[in-house]
């Protein structure tokens, strides 16, 4: 893809500013603080000649600060074959329902255009009450989701709309899910009602996915973020020692994400935030081990690892165990404050749910050591997700240790 042809698709999406070289993609529901924040941004950028790096996405990460991931024609071009290649598609047709600012929805318009498909744009509501856009033909259709807009299409009360929903979503060759982690009883229900998962992994800095599962992995059982991607190198990295673990000795060994390859960014703005190493390698912030298969776990964030009592909690973990009991729609861990313990674990879930039954969170629990358990588990309304899916841990944290 050339660039005038890609500045072409970012403007179309109505959510492009330009500012000298660059090209912005902005979140329209920003408030007065990120506004601000931006245009700091843009007056950095009108000092910058930008050969490379031009188009600049939205990635807040976990700073809460407005920030952009510096991409191009080469980066996400590379991200595009890499995806067609593993997947097989010459040719990406795709009904999008994310925002187009996100790198997830912006990627399904750039895979749609480099490969001369169908890009069928679709309202998330439209969807949620029912109304499921017809594609223009049944053949080499993708979705992406999030997990929760499939466990609401899923999980609709109104049975006959839910059974809509499910023939509708088996006719797409390949639905994605990212943004946040999905839980054992949400994948259960996908592969019951036949439905062609595709689990990954990645991010704005790398293009999006980097890792995916493949439907045909996924039907028989397996539920990790899949192998890489043809255009990327992923390897796991000794915390401690900083080397590189060997493949022989991957499997079930938890290490930092690194990650190379032509779709890493240029580089952030404001460049204060940092930037990908020499030669686009990219250290991350995400802790992952590798299963038997080879395919990439998520085990959670570094800076979200919980110490309590010199022992290190990972919330990944804690909150797999707890979503398997089945009774959280959702769950997310944190550890506050403790002045003995130094960090207490605590289980946050959304306020509006049923009352849990507790002996069966009990039962689940069984399989943690006693350290791991939370101490306290907290309804929390309203529940801190954004469109993309992801909870807001700092909330969460803050609220969670206020005074009971």
């Amino acid at each position: 893809m050339e660039r005038p042809e890609l500045r072409r698709l970012a403007l179309e999406t109505g959510r492009a500013v330009e500012r000298g070289d660059f090209v912005f993609l902005c979140d329209p529901e920003w408030g007065a603080a990120e506004r601000a924040e931006f245009g700091q941004v843009a007056r950095e950028a009108g000092g910058i000649a930008a050969k490379r790096g031009w188009l600049c996405l939205s990635t807040g990460g976990t700073s809460g600060r407005v920030r952009f991931a510096r991409h191009d024609e080469e980066t996400l071009g590379a991200a595009a074959r890499g995806f067609c290649g593993h997947f097989g598609l010459e040719r990406v047709n795709a009904v999008d329902v994310l925002p187009a600012h996100h790198v997830s929805g912006f990627m399904a318009r750039v895979r749609c255009a480099a490969t001369g498909g169908i890009h069928l744009p679709w309202a998330w509501k439209r969807l949620e009450a029912g109304d499921c856009p017809e594609p223009p033909s049944t053949d080499g259709w993708v979705l992406s989701l999030v997990p929760t807009q499939l466990q609401r299409l899923l999980g609709d009360a109104d049975a006959a709309r839910r059974g809509r929903a499910a023939d509708w979503l088996r006719r797409f060759e390949v639905i994605f899910l990212g943004g946040g982690p999905v839980w054992p009883s949400l994948a259960d229900a996908a592969a019951r009602e036949g439905l062609r998962i595709s689990l990954s992994y990645g991010m704005t800095e790398t293009a999006a996915m980097v890792t995916a599962l493949r439907p045909g992995e996924f039907a028989e059982g397996a539920r990790s973020c899949g192998t890489a991607l043809p255009h990327a190198r992923v390897e796991l990295v000794d915390e401690e020692t900083g080397d590189v673990y060997p493949k022989s000795r991957y499997e079930g060994r938890v290490g930092r994400v690194r990650i190379a390859g032509p779709s890493v960014f240029r580089g952030y703005l404001p460049a204060s935030a940092g930037a990908a190493g020499p030669d686009g390698v990219l250290m991350t912030e995400d802790l992952a081990f590798l299963d038997a298969r080879g395919g990439l776990n998520i085990a959670g964030r570094r800076d979200a690892v919980i110490i309590t009592g010199g022992k290190k909690v990972l919330p990944g973990e804690v909150e797999a165990v707890l979503r398997s009991s089945g009774e959280f729609s959702d769950v997310a861990v944190v550890g506050v404050p403790d002045a003995e313990w130094g960090e207490r674990v605590v289980a946050c879930y959304p306020g509006g749910d049923p009352e849990p039954d507790w002996e069966a969170v009990g039962r689940a629990m069984h399989s943690l050591s006693g350290y791991k358990r939370p101490a306290r588990f907290i309804p929390m309304t309203p529940w801190p997700r954004n469109a993309q899916g992801k909870v807001s841990r700092a909330r969460l944290r803050a609220l969670a240790a206020a005074p009971e």
